[in-house]
């Protein structure tokens, strides 16, 4: 029987599988389907990574050491997974500028990036122009570039970690359903359709599966909900190559949906998103398809007027679920009521770039029974 059991093996899942594994720990890991998989949170070509992370300043150390581990991941496997093609962040002056529950997130970039030493650039509209032709501005915007910024490729990342996770001693079972996560005594059972499980821990990394598997429930509201990705069509792709074009997040006016963000084109469109507030689901009952009329709404009230030569014709949607704390916190932490679980989640739909050091810090939990400094700021208490 193994001393650790891992629950779900996407970002977080994966990496702390490996960080268990890289400590010496019995570890196994498991997962519903193959990861990488696109049933969850952590699939779609890129994430956005940045280190002056606007959501807040206990998420900016996990960032920075994420990118860390990411190139000695990079080293290890020959796998290409941090693209610092650069990150530009526009706002209108004057206006509110919206993101993961912030008012002023573009705001609260500067005064991190200025906090913790993170080089950037402050411009104006026409300094953001004249870099980046293919914008179409008003007039009236700020823009933050911070030449760290860039994306990450998620498919890569969970090989990457998966990989050498089984190369340290890991047990990896993928095919296997977790069906329930119950207490007998004083130890918490792991049920699956497979076989019954009794580690010393456990670690749930379960996503938008995890509010149904717990034997004691988070102090707190989880929500569940669907996003979709889009990739359209460019009239002239090197325009938008990474080479040429950077990641972007812009808050178009001053409204809470007001905003979309997107990547360069790495051989398959323009990809974009924006952040989807109102309506919950479940892994379960989710609509996985994306109808013409989500695609033409996301051209038009977007991109239309905005990204220059880039077409309404989508070439590619995908649909993903970001399992939501309130005010887009973190929840890592021991279950009060069930300490030998500890819950890795929710992440708000910004946890990949921070999932490295998150896969790590949470090893140490297990290993060490203390929290690490870096992750009390999302214990339930907090």
């Amino acid at each position: 029987m193994s001393d650790v059991l891992v629950v779900g093996l996407g970002a977080m899942g994966s990496a702390t599988l490996l960080h268990l594994a890289r400590s010496g720990v019995d570890v196994l890991g498991i997962d519903r389907y193959e990861p990488p998989h696109a049933y969850g949170s952590t699939h779609g070509e890129s994430r956005i990574t940045r280190e002056a992370v606007g959501e807040g300043a206990m998420f900016v150390p996990l960032a920075m050491r994420s990118h860390v581990l990411w190139r000695e991941l990079e080293q290890e496997t020959g796998r290409p997974l941090l693209e610092q093609c650069g990150g530009l962040i526009l706002a209108r002056a004057g206006r509110a500028s919206h993101m993961h529950e912030r008012t002023h997130f573009f705001d609260s970039t500067i005064a991190l990036a200025r906090q913790f030493g993170i080089a950037h650039e402050l411009l104006d509209a026409r300094e953001v122009q004249s870099r980046y032709p293919q914008l179409d501005l008003r007039g009236d915007e700020a823009g933050y570039f911070e030449p760290g910024a860039g994306f990450l490729r998620p498919e890569a990342c969970i090989t990457a970690q998966l990989q050498l996770a089984r190369a340290s001693g890991a047990h990896i079972h993928t095919g296997e359903q977790v069906l329930a996560i119950r207490r007998e005594g004083s130890r918490a059972i792991v049920e699956t359709d497979r076989d019954v499980y009794s580690p010393g821990v456990i670690i749930v990394c379960a996503g938008p599966w995890l509010p149904g598997l717990l034997p004691a429930a988070v102090p707190c509201e989880l929500t569940v909900r669907r996003q979709v990705l889009y990739w359209f069509e460019v009239a002239n792709p090197a325009d938008y190559s990474k080479e040429r074009f950077p990641i972007f997040i812009w808050n178009w006016g001053g409204g809470l949906t007001d905003l979309f963000y997107g990547f360069p084109d790495m051989g398959t469109g323009v990809k974009v998103a924006t952040e989807q507030l109102l309506e919950t689901t479940t892994p379960e009952t989710v609509a996985r398809d994306v109808g013409a009329s989500e695609i033409e709404a996301m051209y038009r009230t977007h991109l239309e007027g905005r990204l220059k030569g880039v077409g309404p014709r989508s070439v590619r949607a995908a649909t993903c679920l970001y399992t939501c704390a309130p005010d887009a916190r973190f929840l890592i932490d021991r279950l009060p009521d069930c300490p030998g679980v500890i819950v890795v989640s929710a992440c708000s739909g910004h946890g990949f770039k921070h999932s490295a050091a998150i896969g790590e810090a949470v090893a140490k939990m297990a290993v060490t029974g203390a929290t690490p400094d870096v992750l009390v700021p999302f214990q339930f208490t907090q």
